[in-house]
């Protein structure tokens, strides 16, 4: 196809600014399949944190202008394009991560939440440092130790969707049948829409399914429009709003969790060259994707917008339908943008009920789970690997669901390793994959 750098080009190309009319509804169906589980996880630490009125808007709406910043340096990079480029110049989607929300969680409820933009800082030094030496950390973190990770992540998000689903644990009638109603709804009608529907309703299953829950949840009085009256039109994000503090436990389990998801990353991008441009990632690209993701999250905490990463549903629609203009998914981290700059947007998020959140969102940790196990089954389950998994996720959950064994040891043992069972499953899977030997794969 020939390209065309100027306007009228086509959206199967990467650069180019194609007709505003064929645009416009490929961008928004980007953000559709993303916009839920990019504030999501901000709602869910800002209740952790017991953040009320302004402060839980805000942490919102730094999700959201975070986001379209760090897509934007993804698409559009800063730099030479013969020397080193910050950012990718590739078509993915940035977004808020749910592979953090169980370690914040733990921080924000031990620590503080400007412990988590601390060590957030940490963890975006570690992946820059990692996409400079990418060639040579990448062995440490193959397949079956990113999958190990990446299904204990999954693993340890089911309680906080199952908690929500009844209500919220803080919440004065968590357990009440009316908030199981709601939830089971909700799920019923994402997991419908996902099975029995195609295309955009299929994509936009999940946002289908909060607004119908939203509806339901009016009904039964759950939801208090009180916040939205109250917010303002228009807002800028506020440098260090919610403070950043260095906590050496937080950092530890956030930097451990960047080094990941850094990794993971390469898959991503991989996938997104392979099924939308028919290649594989350049190391220039590559490098450039993982400087700039750690860069984007250090800028980030400054912001108050928690640690992003690249989103795999966006990546499924770019191999899916092909369109890999640079322009079209600028038009998404544009809507993205504006969205975050009107804070009666955000107040409006946090009136969604907790028992629809969980509803909409289990079936997204569900996905995760599976994710890790399609990352390990990639890799022959020898009794080696097998033994890997096994103990890498025995130890994790199982030292996470008895915390009260590290009872003896100083409280910032109890804070990295006891109340996520991410950072003992990673620290775990990579030693293991180290010092464990290679045999047959037929051996047993």
């Amino acid at each position: 196809m020939k390209k065309t750098k100027g306007t009228n080009a086509s959206i199967f190309e990467l650069n180019g600014i194609p007709q505003l009319s064929k645009a416009l509804p490929l961008a928004l169906q980007h953000v559709v399949a993303m916009i839920v589980g990019c504030v999501t996880p901000a709602i869910i630490v800002a209740g952790v944190a017991e953040l009320e009125g302004t402060n839980r808007v805000m942490l919102i709406q730094s999700a959201l202008v975070v986001s379209a910043l760090s897509t934007f340096l993804q698409l559009f990079p800063i730099g030479s394009k013969k020397g080193f480029r910050l950012g990718a110049g590739l078509p993915v989607i940035m977004g808020t991560s749910f592979a953090y929300v169980a370690s914040m969680q733990a921080i924000a409820a031990d620590v503080g939440i400007a412990a988590i933009f601390g060590a957030q800082i940490i963890g975006g030094i570690i992946a820059m440092i990692i996409g400079f030496f990418i060639d040579k950390i990448r062995k440490v973190f193959p397949p079956l130790v990113t999958g190990t990770v990446v299904f204990t992540i999954g693993l340890s998000l089911y309680p906080t969707a199952v908690n929500y689903m009844a209500g919220g644990a803080s919440s004065a009638n968590y357990g009440h049948w009316t908030n199981w109603l709601v939830a089971i709804i909700t799920l019923a009608i994402v997991t419908f829409l996902n099975h029995f529907t195609k295309g955009f309703v299929k994509l936009a299953s999940i946002l289908i399914g909060i607004i119908c829950g939203y509806i339901i949840a009016a009904c039964f009085g759950m939801v208090d429009l009180t916040a939205v009256a109250q917010a303002s039109v228009f807002q800028m994000p506020q440098i260090m709003h919610f403070g950043i503090q260095f906590d050496p436990s937080s950092c530890i389990a956030i930097g451990l969790l960047f080094a990941i998801n850094a990794i993971q990353a390469i898959g991503d991008f991989t996938a997104t060259t392979t099924g939308g441009m028919d290649r594989e990632p350049t190391d220039k690209e590559l490098k450039g994707a993982i400087v700039g993701y750690g860069c984007t999250n250090i800028i980030g905490a400054f912001l108050g917008g928690l640690p992003t990463a690249s989103y795999s549903q966006n990546v499924g629609i770019v191999t899916t339908t092909k369109v890999i203009n640079r322009s079209v998914l600028g038009m998404s981290a544009g809507i993205l943008l504006i969205a975050g700059l009107v804070p009666k947007f955000s107040a409006l998020l946090t009136t969604i009920p907790q028992c629809v959140l969980g509803g909409a969102t289990i079936s997204v940790f569900a996905s995760i789970a599976m994710t890790g196990i399609k990352l390990i089954t990639s890799q022959p389950m020898s009794y080696r690997n097998t033994s890997i998994v096994g103990l890498s996720v025995a130890l994790g959950v199982g030292v996470t669901q008895a915390s009260a064994s590290l009872g003896m040891f100083p409280a910032w043992v109890t804070t990295v390793f006891g109340k996520t069972p991410v950072v003992i499953a990673t620290v775990t899977a990579v030693f293991l994959n180290l010092v464990l030997p290679k045999g047959k794969k037929t051996e047993k």
